[in-house]
């Protein structure tokens, strides 16, 4: 007990005395300091005392499938300053092979009495895996928000960017490049995003004449290696430009370009997604479809906020609009024979 007080003032910078009339439920604490004793309690990962158990904590839960590609980070880095500037503290949890899983993190978090969860990609957007444990956050209420193109019917909050519009920006770019041989990049085939891109992908070529024969649409993971894989196939079908789903996976693309003996854009046009940190610092500067993650990480703790306050749930689907960024890695269409 007298480690647990010690820690807790510490970490808050009070005396142990006054976390001690917190745990004990005493007058004379403020009630700005009480709550941040019981978030520090929560963060250091000591149970309340019972009589304080009802209460949620100032916590939310912040739930991410990698940190490896550097659009979440991003994300949790906007997310986390608007909580923050609540009063709410981010647990993060990030996936790993092997490791815990979400559903897993969803208990650890509900037993942390956390006020809230926002998920930034996750089960939630793949159409063929389980999606109990978001039914289990539904029958409890908590306040939930999804980033990005969830499956049907989960009904929870979700702020998007507009993927089809993404595309649309895209292939209209190299076309007016003159591309007319385009091949597109996407994520694993029951992955909503880019089930999303890929219609709106579709929907273009069969509005504007342009080929876009199933051999021209490759999915992988999204990663580096897994778009060089990709890219690489692409190649082999004659395409003049690639889309990608994601800033990684263009990179990728590059590296196949150029292990192919080809030049990017001279040879080979290639579009990314997500404008992550330092893309305009590659070779050449990646063109790209950027997300606008600060008006979004602010609509998303804004509706997690709304669904704090009101108690009632919230289920829209708020897209926000991409902006294409032309950088050095599209250009004009390379003739055929020449390549």
């Amino acid at each position: 007990m007298s480690r647990r007080l010690a820690d807790v003032a510490r970490k808050v910078g009070v005396s142990e005395a006054t976390v001690s009339r917190v745990l004990n439920n005493k007058p004379g604490v403020s009630e700005a300091t009480r709550r941040t004793v019981l978030t520090a309690l929560d963060v250091l990962g000591y149970e309340r005392p019972t009589k304080l158990r009802g209460e949620r904590a100032r916590l939310v839960g912040l739930v991410m499938p990698e940190l490896q590609n550097p659009i979440f980070p991003a994300f949790a880095e906007v997310i986390s300053g608007g909580l923050a500037q609540n009063g709410y503290t981010p647990v993060l949890c990030t996936q790993t092979a092997g490791g815990i899983s979400e559903s897993d993190y969803v208990e650890l978090l509900l037993h942390q009495q956390v006020s809230g969860v926002i998920f930034v990609g996750g089960a939630y957007a793949q159409a063929d895996t389980s999606h109990d444990h978001y039914e289990r956050l539904r029958e409890l209420n908590l306040p939930t928000v999804l980033v990005n193109a969830p499956v049907p019917d989960l009904d929870f909050a979700t702020v998007s960017c507009d993927d089809r519009v993404s595309m649309e920006q895209a292939f209209s770019h190299l076309m007016q490049l003159g591309h007319s041989e385009i091949g597109i990049l996407l994520g694993p085939t029951d992955h909503m995003p880019s089930r999303r891109k890929l219609e709106a992908a579709e929907r273009i070529a069969g509005a504007t004449g342009l080929e876009l024969p199933a051999r021209r649409i490759v999915h992988s993971l999204y990663s580096l290696e897994a778009g060089q894989a990709a890219a690489t196939r692409l190649l082999k079908e004659g395409v003049t430009a690639m889309v990608c789903a994601s800033d990684p996976m263009a990179l990728g693309a590059v590296r196949a370009v150029r292990r192919a003996g080809l030049r990017v854009p001279e040879d080979i046009s290639v579009i990314g997604y997500d404008d992550s940190a330092l893309m305009n610092c590659t070779e050449p500067p990646l063109t790209t479809v950027r997300q606008p993650i600060e008006s979004m990480g602010r609509m998303i703790v804004e509706l997690l906020m709304r669904q704090m306050t009101s108690g009632a749930p919230v289920t829209d689907e708020l897209l926000f609009a991409p902006e294409l960024v032309v950088r050095a890695s599209t250009g004009p269409a390379a003739v055929a024979a020449t390549r």
